[in-house]
């Protein structure tokens, strides 16, 4: 495992390069341009609206060990937990790696601690229980009914500043990033994807635009489904919103996890001066304009309570701060609330499944591997066009979330 990063190396001229269009403007968006531009290729990135607007900008920021899927899926826990190691020594800025409790709150969930911890090992995550009266000192905020904790090597991470030392680099090595520009149409010709049409609503009089490229990566999430239709593509993708609440105050300075299989209201997240529960998961048909619903904050508050007392409602605990919701990109179809749809993600090659070349789409995922899943966009984008150069994105330290304003320093 590498323990050293390297500095950012210069933009390099790009007049003969292939050009790639990607779409979305997320932090897998902002992790493929990146891998794109690293690769010596012509990027230029296309978002709708802000940077972030979507469901990166509004999750609870966990940097996941993987631990949560562990007993379901030992390659995805696997994969985050590789992940979380690669992003703490390229992008140390943006996280905090202060680890997580999973804590039993009753019987049944306290004899599931033995192969809860196996099953982390088995996924090479390390995993230890810590005696409930030792955790409790730790985190005195927790709930004095914890029968059990199994400390984690969770962690968090700023839902924005991480994503934008991705577009700070993308742009250092000469990516166009273009937020405020929305994809109305996609133009095929001859088998293949030759441009988008777009509207550029960035300044006033808005303008309508054609964007030419050898590849187009739709990397929209939620809204995958959207953009394919665009081309006459069927994208495989379910739209699950959750909603998340945040109270006012630390209450705990680790990530803490209900000691269960996955489910609604089970993760505590500190993220500065807050303290955020999440979530809840159904589905739904459109992932615009999600909205929580009142009994998803009243349960919410209730969940966070169990976990942390000061979490709840009553009088004298945490003032509420703000409740909001979005929409997970599962990767696949359901008819349930999501959860049998597998966190994995996918690089999808249209020209092999569809038969329309120049476009392929990244579906699923986590926020935690935005790394690996651009890593995997941009090997398939590299062999479609005849590219021969590795993902490097693990070698070299981002640029501070701040450089995207400011432009690369000397």
């Amino acid at each position: 495992m590498k323990t050293e990063v390297l500095p950012l190396p210069r933009a390099a001229a790009k007049a003969r390069a292939p050009r790639v269009c990607v779409i979305g403007g997320g932090g897998t968006g902002a992790a493929l341009a990146y891998d794109l531009a690293l690769r010596g290729l012509a990027v230029v990135l296309l978002e709708k609206g802000e940077l972030t607007s979507g469901t990166t900008g509004r999750h609870h920021g966990q940097l996941h060990s993987g631990a949560r899927y562990a007993l379901g899926d030992r390659a995805i826990a696997r994969e985050c937990y590789e992940e979380t190691l690669v992003l703490r020594r390229i992008v140390p800025e943006a996280i905090e790696y202060n680890g997580g409790f999973f804590i039993a709150l009753s019987e049944e969930e306290a004899e599931l601690a033995p192969a809860f911890i196996a099953a982390c090992m088995e996924a090479g995550i390390p995993a230890r229980e810590v005696p409930a009266a030792r955790a409790l000192e730790l985190e005195p905020a927790m709930s004095p009914r914890l029968r059990r904790a199994v400390w984690v090597p969770d962690g968090t991470f700023d839902a924005f500043r991480l994503p934008l030392a991705f577009f700070a680099a993308a742009k250092a090595l000469g990516a166009r990033v273009r937020p405020w520009t929305e994809v109305l149409g996609l133009e095929v010709s001859g088998g293949r994807v030759s441009a988008a049409r777009v509207i550029d609503r960035s300044a006033e009089p808005f303008r309508e635009e054609r964007v030419e490229a050898d590849y187009f990566v739709s990397a929209t999430g939620a809204w995958a489904g959207r953009v394919g239709a665009l081309a006459g593509l069927d994208i495989p993708t379910t739209p699950a919103p959750g909603a998340l609440l945040a109270v006012r105050g630390r209450l705990v300075d680790r990530v803490v996890s209900r000691l269960r299989p996955a489910g609604d209201g089970d993760i505590l997240v500190p993220q500065r001066g807050l303290s955020i529960i999440g979530s809840t998961q159904r589905v739904a048909d459109d992932p615009e304009a999600i909205r929580p619903t009142r009994e998803e904050a009243r349960f919410l508050r209730g969940a966070g309570a169990e976990l942390v007392p000061a979490f709840g409602d009553e009088a004298g605990a945490a003032p509420f701060h703000a409740v909001w919701a979005a929409a997970r990109p599962l990767a696949g179809r359901s008819s349930d609330d999501g959860r049998s749809i597998s966190r994995d993600f996918a690089a999808l090659d249209h020209e092999a499944r569809d038969g329309l070349a120049g476009i392929a789409t990244i579906i699923g995922g986590k926020a935690t591997v935005l790394r690996a899943m651009a890593e995997k966009a941009a090997d398939l984008v590299c062999a479609k066009l005849g590219v021969a150069a590795p993902c490097s994105t693990a070698d070299y330290a981002l640029p501070s979330w701040r450089e995207y304003y400011g432009g690369r320093k000397a």
